[in-house]
């Protein structure tokens, strides 16, 4: 295994519009969310960072230029396509932005790209042309990428992480992921956002929710409804922490009614380019 390519990932970093500091110690305090959001004190894994309510209205768009009229609670948006004014602005109307980063696979059009080593890189994913499986196991080599990331949102102003691809261990990736190899990984990027101040989900991998609950602040699921999965968060929910529901089929009179208390949840198109209904 070959160490990270650090001078790359730094001269990448610096190019953009926002520079980036060094990143906390593990073991430093973390900083408040910025003022103009309001902090929401969960159970578990709550800390002095901002945290949704159950039933907290979304708007998320990774695609397509964005509409930042929409009346929400929550902005959840790319890490590397969204400025910081932007985030600013919603700040400034008590909206909150979350960071979406892909943790678990690697993108070929990422500006960080040739940080990774050719050996974390496995299968390719399924209908994401220029993604691949990472291994996951090797958090020695992937969180100080993930960490200059979770940086880049800092930096920009957003007060959370939206790990994508959190479920590789139930999926062909081309390493023997096992699912204590996700629990660690997922815990080392919780680790890692909370000493950054910043809050963090879990996306999909229901099937891990209860163990890692106590870690995590809020989760991301995409098509519960569609695939009768939903009832895997119910325990979350009557936690106090909030669920952001993504489902692509179907319109708000069959998706709405058969979704948990609490949820929220959205009807989008796969390309999230934006034409998003809302549950009521």
């Amino acid at each position: 295994m070959g160490p990270v390519k650090w001078a790359p990932l730094l001269v990448t970093l610096l190019a953009w519009p926002v520079l980036v500091g060094c990143g906390p110690r593990p073991d430093a305090a973390p900083t408040a969310p910025p003022s103009g959001v309001p902090t929401v004190r969960t159970s578990s894994a709550a800390g002095p960072w901002w945290a949704p309510q159950v039933g907290a209205t979304f708007h998320i768009q990774y695609t397509g230029k964005v509409d930042f009229t929409r009346q929400v609670d929550v902005y959840n948006l790319d890490w590397e396509h969204t400025g910081a004014t932007d985030v600013q602005g919603l700040r400034e109307r008590g909206v909150a932005s979350i960071c979406y980063l892909n943790t678990g696979a690697f993108e070929d059009f990422r500006p960080d790209r040739d940080s990774f080593p050719a050996e974390v890189l496995g299968e390719d994913l399924d209908g994401w042309p220029g993604e691949r499986w990472l291994d996951i196991r090797r958090i020695d080599t992937l969180l100080p990428i993930m960490t200059a990331r979770m940086d880049v949102c800092k930096a920009k102003g957003f007060v959370a992480i939206d790990p994508d691809n959190t479920d590789g261990w139930t999926q062909r990736t081309g390493f023997p992921i096992s699912a204590a190899d996700q629990i660690a990984y997922q815990r080392a990027l919780a680790r890692e956002a909370h000493a950054r101040g910043l809050a963090i989900g879990l996306k999909n991998d229901g099937d891990q929710l209860d163990e890692l609950a106590g870690d995590v602040d809020f989760a991301v699921n995409e098509e519960c409804v569609a695939h009768r999965e939903c009832n895997l968060y119910t325990n979350f929910l009557a936690g106090g922490k909030a669920v952001f529901n993504i489902e692509y089929r179907g319109g708000l009179a069959t998706v709405c009614p058969r979704r948990p208390a609490g949820m929220s949840t959205v009807i989008s198109n796969r390309q999230l380019s934006g034409k998003i209904d809302a549950c009521p």
